[in-house]
């Protein structure tokens, strides 16, 4: 049985799900002993959730991260630990999407993830491992029935306790459960007070499937994103009055929307802060004042739309832009 120190969600396959997940993504991508160091940091204050992807190149160090927090005595077991990565586009062809899962796994050295995730409703050209460089022209139709029966292949052999999808709309869902034989237990997508989702949510709500947030403090603007988080007027009131930190606020805000939130700091003593969200609540009036927070999508994805693929920014995501 996983003893978690933060609550958590029974996904539709049945499994547990902390409602908070600990970001890997890192740009610049630190050494990895430093990586390795940083995740057994996150297990020493209380993550059970780790959320990495082929892409991210930090599934080595999670791993190496996990089994000297095994041989610490910090978790007792395997099962302890929630686990979810995610199927890169490159991959995204039905013949591949076994062989990258199976990568995956030995590079974590475990026998299963907990959760995998298609990362973008995207198909690449096969090219470098992990690699995010791209032209347009690399940019093929995404083939959603084909890919989902490669997960659900996947799930079936025990590999993934789980599968879900990241970053699909109102559009591309009912398509794939069109397919589907196995829903998706989650999505996971951009989500925050600056991007809140609202009709996604509903959506995913009525079809049985966990909505799951990254970005949740907007990225802080670096490479890409937005301040909009960090810097609203309207957070920072509600910090001083709860005598709470803005990120707090923000987290918590997501909870509250039955939504579970992947966050990420390096840094222990925001590491410790950021869980530190499950004991109070937000009282009507603030979240009206939220709810009317303008909203901006911080990531647009630009480098994904090509007339082989998804033709404008609106056809990628569903119009949600």
């Amino acid at each position: 049985m996983r003893r978690s120190r933060t609550p958590e969600v029974v996904l539709n396959s049945g499994q547990k799900m902390p409602l908070i997940g600990f970001g890997t993504a890192a740009v610049p991508l630190p050494p990895s002993q430093t990586l390795v160091s940083v995740f057994i940091d996150a297990i020493k204050v209380g993550y059970r959730h780790f959320d990495t992807a082929s892409m991210y190149g930090t599934e080595e160090p999670l791993g190496q991260a996990l089994a000297q927090a095994l041989q610490l005595g910090l978790i007792k077991s395997r099962e302890e630990i929630f686990i979810t990565s995610k199927l890169w586009c490159t991959d995204a062809h039905h013949d591949l999407v076994l062989p990258a899962l199976n990568l995956t796994l030995k590079k974590l050295g475990l026998e299963y993830v907990d959760l995998y995730l298609i990362h973008f409703p995207v198909r690449l050209k096969k090219g470098t491992e992990g690699s995010t460089e791209h032209s347009k022209e690399d940019v093929m139709p995404f083939d959603i029935k084909g890919t989902w029966e490669a997960m659900e292949e996947c799930y079936r052999l025990g590999l993934a306790k789980s599968v879900g999808v990241c970053n699909f709309g109102c559009k591309k869902l009912p398509q794939l459960l069109h397919h589907a034989t196995i829903p998706p237990a989650v999505n996971q997508v951009e989500m925050n007070v600056s991007w809140q989702q609202e009709k996604l949510r509903h959506f995913c709500k009525e079809k049985g499937i966990q909505v799951s947030a990254w970005s949740p403090l907007g990225a802080n603007g670096a490479i890409w994103g937005t301040l909009a988080v960090m810097e609203s007027p309207v957070l920072k009131e509600i910090a001083i009055t709860k005598e709470k930190s803005v990120p707090q606020v923000a987290l918590r805000w997501i909870l509250e929307q039955g939504v579970c939130v992947i966050v990420k700091s390096f840094n222990k003593e925001r590491m410790k802060e950021n869980l530190q969200i499950f004991d109070w609540e937000l009282c009507d009036d603030e979240l009206e004042k939220i709810k009317k927070i303008p909203q901006c999508k911080g990531f647009k994805g630009e480098q994904f739309v090509h007339e082989n693929g998804h033709k404008s920014l609106e056809e990628l995501w569903d119009g949600e832009v």
